[in-house]
């Protein structure tokens, strides 16, 4: 596109954005964004107008305001409206952020808690499989030791049955 074929310099909506105005500098697209102007924005600029195509169909000049309440009056406007932009662009941003935020916390999901969580199943496993293996063994032991001292006290009381029968036998025999 040739230069002289761009349009001029001015406020068109953003290409990327529709919901915003950027600033054509007659030649790119700057960074300068501003929201669309407002209802009373567009009133007093309509009014305006009607004023001075009033006051040029009717031949009189306009009264000129003096430079510096102009400037005080454009300045003020302009700050106030990057202002707005600023904060409305920063909303965004900060909704924005933090949809994706959330979106990517629901959807990642720890590395760490996956392998903890198989580690501590395993984990768990053993220590169940080993409380029931003590269990078993310490029941087992109990009951062989019971067995086993039943066993050898009735074979110590057999043992002093037959002896003291033998015993006392052998002195009923000498008297």
């Amino acid at each position: 596109m040739k230069k002289s074929d761009a349009p001029a310099a001015g406020w068109y909506p953003d290409p990327q954005h529709r919901s915003r105005l950027r600033w054509w500098d007659g030649l790119d697209w700057t960074d300068i964004r501003r929201a669309p102007p407002s209802n009373a924005e567009l009133t007093r600029a309509e009014d305006a107008h009607d004023h001075e195509m009033n006051l040029v169909g009717a031949g009189a000049q306009m009264p000129p305001l003096p430079p510096s309440a102009m400037a005080r009056q454009d300045s003020q406007q302009i700050v106030e409206e990057v202002r707005m932009a600023a904060r409305q662009e920063i909303d965004r941003a900060a909704q924005e952020f933090s949809d994706r935020a959330t979106t990517a916390v629901r959807r990642v999901t720890p590395l760490i808690s996956e392998y903890t969580s198989q580690v501590t199943k395993w984990v768990r496993r053993a220590v169940i499989i080993s409380i029931v293996l003590l269990t078993a063994y310490f029941i087992f032991q109990v009951v062989a030791q019971a067995s086993f001292f039943e066993w050898l006290g009735d074979r110590i009381d057999n043992l002093t049955d037959e002896s003291s029968l033998d015993v006392r036998g052998a002195l009923f025999t000498q008297y």
